[in-house]
């Protein structure tokens, strides 16, 4: 089974981008599981799905709040590999994530520094996918969207600036995800 993931900020067209990839693979006869990893987080369980007209994001947090993020993340990489097993099992060709655990590193990693602290290489605990793909979006065209994020600009600048630092170290094919979602699509099925 091959895991595709595709990151970026808020407002990027991550989901766009995911559900078109996910109906190409699907018509073209592939068996496809659809991954969010935040949607999976043990910390989400008994909150229902994660939305971001419903749950404002978070952009503080204090020392307790992110050793707990930490602990549920190495908790979700646990469960992950669990899941991976049984889908291989059920005979899934594809695995493809909307937000990968390496978004959830960028965001205990933001709320880190936020706070004055360092936060360890989690990186390293999380399995490697296939291919990943990170959609780079300015944030002012992110926040000119009809539909744009509720952050602040500044916080997706600042997290704009810790997904560029590590592009090369997670081995990211690198869409310029500001022009049209079909062009960005042709272009991801390249990869495919």
């Amino acid at each position: 089974m091959k895991i595709i993931t595709i990151s970026g900020l808020d407002g990027s067209g991550k989901s766009t981008q995911i559900e078109l990839l996910k109906n190409y693979l699907e018509t073209n006869g592939k068996k496809v599981f659809y991954f969010h990893a935040v949607q999976f987080s043990i910390g989400q369980l008994g909150k229902g799905t994660v939305s971001t007209a419903s749950n404002k994001s978070v952009e503080k947090a204090n020392w307790f709040q992110i050793e707990l993020r930490k602990l549920a993340l190495a908790i979700d990489l646990w469960r992950f590999k669990k899941l991976i097993k049984k889908l291989e099992k059920e005979g899934y060709d594809y695995l493809i994530s909307d937000r990968y655990f390496y978004d959830s590193v960028i965001n205990i990693k933001y709320l880190s520094t936020q706070e004055g602290h360092g936060v360890s290489n989690w990186t390293l605990r999380v399995q490697k996918p296939n291919l990943s793909i990170y959609l780079d979006v300015d944030p002012e065209i992110i926040m000119s969207r009809e539909r744009k994020p509720d952050q602040r600009i500044e916080y997706l600048k600042n997290k704009k600036e810790l997904y560029d630092k590590k592009i090369q170290q997670w081995n990211w094919k690198v869409i310029d995800g500001n022009r049209d979602k079909n062009v960005i699509f042709e272009e991801i099925k390249s990869y495919v």
